[in-house]
């Protein structure tokens, strides 16, 4: 029966069109930790506690968060010169570093606010999972624009990993973990890679991650 809850519950959270299964038999591969891959998950790689009742949680402590950023040839944002052959990676600033922190923090923090059945505390309890997540691998697609050069147009302005883990908050045990790759696009469309169509994507962009993980977490309580 706990199998089965805690089943129900990762196919509202973290499912896909498709109903998501354990991964069984004897060439099943365990996390270090002990966790289960789930089969048709909502993101590319995902695994859970089958032992353990998502349901008695209702609060989330936000844990700190973790963002980093692949190495790349430091470039002015501005420049004179095009950049060498196929360079599809590009330098991003300190200053840019920084927004970016900002900009996916605030929308998270955004996002967990409006939940209708988790709450946010800073107190741990049989009843709070702390949330722990990352942006890992951030690529910048946006060349430095070139002085006197027309506007640029392009299919991503990057792409990063993310990681979540939901922990039991009394006993720090990982309770849930998903990764996954995803390119900072408009489909359909090219971006105009500007200052303000830039920062617009990337907001969008973290903003149906969160929603996605804020609607998932309710809906646990709504089965």
């Amino acid at each position: 029966m706990r199998v089965a809850t805690t089943l129900v519950a990762a196919s509202l959270l973290f499912g896909c069109a498709v109903e998501p299964t354990l991964e069984q038999g004897p060439d099943v591969q365990l996390t270090f930790d002990g966790l289960t891959p789930i089969k048709n998950a909502r993101f590319s790689n995902a695994w859970i506690d089958p032992d353990v009742d998502l349901t008695q949680y209702s609060k989330i402590i936000p844990g700190k968060a973790e963002f980093e950023f692949r190495s790349a040839k430091k470039t002015p944002e501005i420049s004179s010169i095009r950049p060498m052959g196929n360079t599809s990676e590009f330098w991003i600033s300190e200053k840019n570093r920084e927004k970016l922190i900002d900009t996916v923090t605030g929308v998270f923090n955004e996002e967990l606010a409006k939940s209708k059945h988790f709450t946010i505390t800073e107190e741990r309890g049989p009843d709070a999972l702390i949330l722990v997540g990352g942006l890992m691998d951030i690529v910048s697609r946006v060349p430095p624009k070139l002085a006197g050069s027309g506007e640029i147009y392009l299919a991503s302005v990057g792409e990063a990993t993310l990681v979540l883990e939901l922990r039991d908050s009394l006993s720090g045990e990982t309770i849930y973990r998903a990764v996954d790759r995803r390119r900072i696009e408009r489909p359909g469309s090219a971006i105009e890679a500007n200052t303000v169509t830039t920062w617009t994507e990337v907001r969008r962009w973290a903003r149906r991650w969160a929603v996605r993980l804020v609607d998932g977490l309710d809906s646990v309580h709504q089965q």
